[in-house]
């Protein structure tokens, strides 16, 4: 993918000065192994943090090394210090854990204490204000602490990409959905950049790029792309013109930032002045890395972003959208297995989703502007969606917000895509979560998120919890099972 970061891995050992350092640094290579073996890149650092004078060479080699994601690795109980200042000074983010001891016979010299060391080392971390990732159990075999790598490598991608990424934002959110309409202040607490701008911008640059000599071959890449769903050629060399836009405008804009993404006003003056629906470039652009959220949805094109650096894969946005009707689940109640009807909803939207997320995926009109906007004739200016059916497997949905107090909350649940016709329109898919309806009402509903839900293509739910965590969210909200109550949840229903 183009717009997401990559993450070089580097570990360092401390020891404390009063531990053999040769135990700290054994177990270090012992963990390099483990990394080779699960096919995880990591650059062992050659110094040894005992003293300050060793976090300035530690961090030297890091330097020269392009190291932008950190492991402090306790082989022993560690000066809790300097590990904590070597974090601090890294300035990207850092991943503590620590050895476990390692065999009965050796717990004389060999006894590390690490176990002990990890609670000095979260006091000290606590008072320089730092939020390293620290495993659910942090201390564990060089096996087990490479796996943990592995999955800190995903949520450091998460924050290396927000520390480096601003979001252009054409229009200003639409009235009918204000639930979009979220302060920007908590984006800037979390280093991301804002660019704001008029739709007139938008309309200004796209007009500039009539007669683009690229757009010839970007209408024959998307020719191909849609090969026989291909339902509306015409439109294609508009759709050209307007990706080209985006995209020379994220080149222009992007500044001081690596990484740009887009929140765009997409309707209803959209389809009169541009003459389409935005719909399939959202799709292509999104494929890259590139989330272009609709609705001007700032939180939800952060969303995906945050997504597609979880899982190094496309990411799309759908509306938590209708209920599945009753004969619709018991015709195919042998696929929905253990859910309750409570349990299913459609997600849906107008045709933002990947081609490679759908099955059957063909360029369409868009229904409901269609009967706003040109109700007694062919589709025009309402031809531009990607629409089909959601491809079935695991998903999990996710949302970054902000709230009217300016502060940010999140959630976080994990489910699945059935292979069962939606019989409707649009980008669609029929979906479960357990616990769905719980979750909806004390959950979507009880903490005031939109409709917009972030949508990742597998299980990543470990990643997104733990990355909330780091960037400092408090309130990160997931699917309680029946046995577990929400807060406000009547114990008497």
């Amino acid at each position: 993918m183009l717009n997401i970061p990559g993450v070089k891995l580097g570990i360092v050992a401390v020891s404390r000065d009063c531990f053999p350092v040769q135990l700290s640094e054994a177990r270090r290579k012992a963990v390099v192994r483990a990394c080779e073996v699960l096919g995880t890149e990591i650059v062992e650092i050659r110094v040894t943090v005992e003293n300050e004078s060793h976090v300035l060479a530690a961090l030297e080699e890091l330097k020269q090394a392009g190291v932008n994601a950190l492991v402090v690795y306790l082989g022993n109980f560690g000066p809790e210090g300097p590990e904590t200042m070597l974090a601090q000074k890294f300035g990207g983010p850092v991943m503590f854990a620590a050895a476990a001891e390692e065999s009965a016979g050796d717990l004389v010299h060999g006894r590390g204490d690490a176990f002990c060391g990890m609670l000095n080392a979260s006091y000290n971390l606590a008072l320089r204000k730092l939020r390293p990732y620290i495993p659910e159990y942090p201390v564990g075999t060089a096996e087990e602490v490479a796996r943990w790598i592995g999955d800190f490598a995903h949520v450091a991608r998460i924050m290396i990409g927000l520390s480096k990424l601003k979001i252009f934002t054409f229009g200003p959110r639409p009235q009918d959905f204000v639930a979009c309409n979220a302060p920007i202040k908590p984006l800037y607490d979390l280093g991301v950049e804002v660019m704001e701008n008029s739709e007139l911008d938008l309309f200004e640059s796209f007009n500039k790029h009539a007669g683009d000599p690229r757009i010839d071959g970007v209408v024959r890449d998307m020719a191909a792309e849609l090969g026989e769903g291909n339902g509306h050629p015409g439109i294609l060399p508009k759709l050209a013109q307007f990706e080209l836009t985006l995209l020379d405008w994220m080149e222009k804009y992007r500044g001081a930032s690596e990484y740009a993404i887009f929140a765009n006003k997409c309707w209803p003056a959209f389809q009169t002045q541009f003459g389409f629906v935005p719909c399939y470039v959202n799709s292509r652009m999104a494929f890259r890395g590139i989330p272009v959220a609709c609705e001007v949805d700032i939180y939800g094109a952060l969303s995906e972003y945050i997504i597609s650096c979880a899982t190094e894969m496309p990411a799309t946005l759908l509306d938590i959208n209708n209920t599945v009707p009753r004969d619709m689940v018991e015709a195919n109640a042998d696929k929905f297995g253990g859910y309750k009807a409570t349990d299913l909803f459609m997600g849906f939207h107008c045709g933002n989703t990947p081609k490679s997320c759908m099955k059957n995926a063909a360029m369409k009109h868009q229904l409901i502007m269609h009967r706003l906007l040109e109700p007694d004739k062919e589709p025009d200016i309402t031809r531009g969606t990607l629409e089909g059916t959601i491809q079935p497997g695991d998903i999990t949905l996710f949302r970054l917000q902000g709230t009217a107090d300016c502060g940010l909350r999140s959630y976080v649940a994990q489910g699945e895509v059935f292979d069962v016709d939606p019989q409707s329109f649009g980008a669609i898919g029929v979906i479960a979560v357990k616990e769905m309806g719980r979750f909806y009402r004390h959950v979507l509903i009880g903490k005031q998120f939109p409709h917009h839900a972030g949508v990742a293509f597998k299980h990543v739910g470990k990643v997104l919890f733990s990355a909330m965590k780091m960037l400092g969210v408090e309130d990160v909200s997931y699917n309680q099972p029946a046995t577990l109550p929400y807060p406000d949840e009547n114990p008497f229903v």
